[in-house]
């Protein structure tokens, strides 16, 4: 339990190291970050603009996979945990899952980054960091989380390959879509996922584990 305490800690600050980062490039402007961050908008926008149909269908995946969906999806899962009695796994998610929505607008209001003026779709918001990847990587996480005691070992493997998947086309579709720079990504996955671990840390879908539950009885001997 301590190591697994230590190990969400040590991962989430490094991830807080990540955002803050990229959140010192947009505020002060770094010329390394801007370069970088043209460098991949620019030949994605030339192909969006030659494909309109590539754009569409990443438009479309985003919406179908987007933060919005998913938080409609959580809210099921936590109607039927409530129904259940998981008081513990309803906490959870909305202070993880639907929470996210409050966080990703607290962090855009901190920068307030004007969107790339090459955006294929129409997008509303600032652009710092990415909602669609700040939202997405919480909720995936939060999810694995609830799920993972009652997949076996296969199921966990593939559960979190389609989950890390997910996570990583919905920010990448948001720099193909030139509605994201690359660090607005970036910062959104950095965030998502220390926010993940923070809730994990304070409101845990499952009871924690002491010592008295993973010592088994002794039976009486004088009997």
């Amino acid at each position: 339990m301590k190591a697994r305490t230590g190990w969400l800690i040590g991962t989430a600050v490094a991830a807080i190291a990540v955002y803050t980062l990229m959140w010192a490039g947009c505020a002060w402007h770094w010329t390394w970050q801007a370069e970088l961050d043209a460098s991949m908008l620019e030949p994605l926008h030339r192909v969006g603009a030659a494909h309109p149909g590539w754009v569409t269908g990443w438009n479309v995946f985003c919406t179908v996979l987007g933060p919005a969906a998913f938080r409609l999806a959580t809210l099921v899962v936590i109607i039927g945990a409530l129904v259940r009695r998981n008081v513990r796994v309803a906490l959870f998610l909305i202070a993880s899952v639907e929470l996210s929505a409050v966080i990703t607008e607290i962090a855009k209001a901190s920068v307030d980054r004007p969107r790339p003026a090459t955006a294929l779709v129409t997008a509303y918001g600032s652009s710092f960091p990415s909602g669609h990847a700040l939202g997405v990587t919480v909720s995936v996480l939060a999810l694995l989380a609830v799920v993972f005691p009652v997949l076996r070992p296969g199921g966990r493997v593939w559960a979190v390959a389609v989950g890390v998947t997910v996570i990583v086309l919905i920010g990448l579709s948001r720099v193909v879509l030139n509605v994201h720079h690359p660090s607005d990504v970036i910062a959104g996955w950095a965030l998502g996922y220390a926010y993940a671990a923070l809730c994990l840390l304070v409101v845990p879908p499952l009871r924690p584990v002491t010592q008295s539950d993973e010592t088994p009885a002794v039976a009486d001997s004088a009997r």
